[in-house]
């Protein structure tokens, strides 16, 4: 008789700790997990995306502190919310009176209404592994018509040898209020260690939700993302994503549009040295009319790191007088250096205006030796030319403060000035 193969993902996750008391989504997600598998490269969806490279390593739940010093934005105001190794660490964050926010343990978050306001979300395995196991997380929530006296800085560290860290925040921007976010992930002495992360949220109606997200991990860090996003009528969400570290990194952005007159718009950098692999995929869901989504990712990639983007928009049947846009430009500088790129458009309605781009190549010849001509050696054209090119994308960065700390980031660790 064969012997049953054990499941590779209850494998996984042997040995990990939950809570005593078990909520009815984390048992949920637990018994889903009984029944599926990592996705290989020959699932469409990850077909770029090696995640044997994390499932082969064992990992450990291991609560730590460190100094967060190096990861704070320098000269911004604003609430601090430490979590290391996805673990929260109240002494090291910093709470400022702001009259409508509320702050919490995502574990106040009414369970009923979390699942009805995600019903039509997609889970896959790591998310579910993430809602299963996760070790802490907040619950954001501003009241209507407020805007946020401070941003929200939610400062991810990870710290040790084959340490994972499953962290979930859900943020709720109830009707007319305001809110900027920093999310930041970061890593000290990590070695073959995980970040496994879950970002979630809801966008009530004429509200407005900014996430600049920062990923600054070492290059021996595993980053897998999800971010989900709801928005109710005439509401609006903008997200950056700024890629500079990590082994292998994959983000997941979905956002579900459930109203008419809404505006989402991301945005990404990913800049790849030695071996990374930095991958995004992104899904706009149109379900309502007159709403416009725009999309601009920038890759810049050398040595022999991976670049990927996976765009997605689908446009429902009912969603007329919609406005589309997506475009994805890719740098090689190196002969080693790959990016494979697939902006998708799927339309059922007829009334719209959607497009889409793509384009990867090397630095323009024409425009180097127009550089060099005028005195410039050739390694600093190529810094003046990469910055041209992702500059577009840098500036979509409102904050001037966070821009400012990510402008000095590039300085220190590629030498190229905006």
């Amino acid at each position: 008789m064969e012997a049953l193969q054990e499941n590779k993902v209850v494998q996984f996750t042997e040995g990990w700790q939950q809570p005593d008391n078990l909520t009815s989504i984390r048992n949920e997600a637990k018994q889903a997990l009984n029944a599926m598998d990592f996705p290989t490269t020959r699932v469409e969806d990850w077909k770029y995306t090696r995640t044997a490279r994390i499932t082969n390593k064992t990992y450990t739940q291991k609560e730590a502190t460190s100094d967060i010093a190096p990861y704070r934005i320098p000269n911004l105001k604003c609430h601090e919310l430490v979590f290391v190794n996805g673990y929260f660490d109240k002494s090291a964050s910093t709470f400022l009176e702001d009259d409508g926010l509320s702050i919490q343990g995502i574990e106040t978050l009414d369970e009923a209404s979390y699942a009805e306001i995600l019903e039509d979300t997609e889970e896959n395995v790591f998310s579910l592994i993430n809602k299963a196991y996760s070790t802490g997380g907040l619950y954001i929530h501003l009241a209507k018509n407020k805007k946020a006296n401070y941003p929200v800085h939610i400062i991810h560290v990870l710290t040790g040898n084959g340490v994972i860290a499953n962290s979930r925040h859900f943020i709720e921007v109830e009707e007319g209020a305001e809110l900027y976010v920093v999310n930041s992930y970061n890593s000290n002495g990590a070695i073959d260690s995980f970040n496994n992360n879950v970002l979630e949220g809801l966008i009530g109606e004429n509200a407005s939700l900014t996430i600049d997200k920062l990923q600054t991990e070492e290059n021996t860090v595993f980053h897998i993302s999800k971010e989900n996003f709801i928005q109710d009528p005439s509401s609006r969400f903008l997200m950056n994503t700024i890629t500079i570290g990590g082994l292998l990194v994959r983000n997941g952005i979905n956002i579900l549009v459930e109203g008419a007159n809404c505006y989402s718009e991301i945005n990404g950098v990913y800049l790849g040295r030695e071996k990374q692999d930095l991958d995004n995929h992104t899904f706009i869901d149109h379900l309502f009319e007159h709403c416009t989504s725009s999309e601009t990712y920038k890759g810049v990639m050398d040595d022999s790191s991976t670049g990927v983007f996976n765009g997605k928009v689908v446009v429902r049947q009912d969603a007329q007088k919609i406005e589309a846009y997506q475009s994805n430009g890719n740098i090689l500088l190196s002969d080693k250096s790959t990016v494979n790129s697939k902006p998708e458009l799927e339309i059922y309605a007829d009334d719209v205006r959607c497009s889409h781009g793509s384009t990867t190549g090397q630095l323009d010849e024409d425009a180097l030796f127009y550089l060099r001509a005028r005195g410039i050696n050739k390694k600093s054209a190529q810094k003046l030319l990469v910055s041209a090119f992702i500059g577009e994308v840098l500036d979509k960065i409102k904050n001037e403060t966070t821009r400012a700390h990510i402008d000095t980031l590039f300085l220190e660790q590629f030498g190229w000035e905006f």
